[in-house]
């Protein structure tokens, strides 16, 4: 299966992704580690993305679309892949829809993660990372430190990143909304789309995505076909 997963921040993109391929034995693809392998690789298109990452700018999109591209001409996708933070807006998507048809192939499903905003600004706003370790993780409602403000594994201070502030994540959410609500509309025209709820447990998200794509059979309550 040839699958596209989106969803703004915090919804737990990445973790549904991560399970999602591997429940299905297809390969999960994601920008993020892709700009890594090429810049760790120090390709062309590694050198571009990073050029731009450090000077805080977001990726080109010739840049992301070139390391997409390659990725998908990769043999281990012939079998599938999941998609995951691509496309990010319409001119990445109509590219998207070049590659593979390039390939003689098409996407199988998009997945739409919802979820409502105040939702996402507890689950980031509430992050508190330690200073000695950014490993170590908590938050201040579902899994707080025993001692506030103290990392429990290390004893480090506990701070908030400046993007998980409130009125930052408010930013990055309206930006989210006004790139990708046209990927969504172009992805549901031919009714490839399916949005499902990103409350909950992450099992029970995961079993709507696979009802989303007719590989479960659990109550599918909180999967709406678009």
């Amino acid at each position: 299966m040839r699958i596209l997963l989106l969803g703004p921040p915090g919804a737990g993109k990445g973790t549904q992704a991560v399970r999602l391929a591997a429940h299905l034995s297809i390969q999960h693809i994601s920008t993020g580690d892709l700009f890594r392998e090429h810049i760790d690789q120090g390709t062309e298109l590694g050198q571009n993305a990073h050029t731009n990452m450090r000077a805080g700018l977001l990726v080109p999109d010739e840049v992301t679309i070139g390391v997409i591209k390659e990725r998908l001409a990769r043999p281990d996708t012939e079998h599938g892949f999941l998609l995951d933070g691509f496309p990010r807006n319409l001119a990445q998507a109509e590219a998207l829809d070049d590659i593979l048809a390039d390939s003689e192939s098409t996407l199988d499903a998009v997945i739409d993660l919802e979820i409502p905003e105040a939702e996402v600004v507890r689950r980031i706003a509430g992050r508190r990372l330690c200073r000695r370790d950014r490993e170590h993780i908590f938050h201040v409602d579902h899994s707080p430190p025993e001692v506030a403000g103290a990392c429990d594994v290390c004893g480090g201070e506990l701070y908030q990143r400046d993007d998980d502030r409130e009125a930052t994540v408010r930013r990055r959410l309206e930006v989210h909304r006004s790139a990708t609500a046209p990927v969504v509309d172009h992805y549901r025209a031919p009714g490839l789309v399916t949005t499902i709820s990103a409350l909950g447990q992450v099992q029970e998200v995961l079993d709507r995505a696979l009802v989303a794509i007719g590989q479960g059979q659990v109550d599918a309550s909180g999967a709406s076909s678009g």
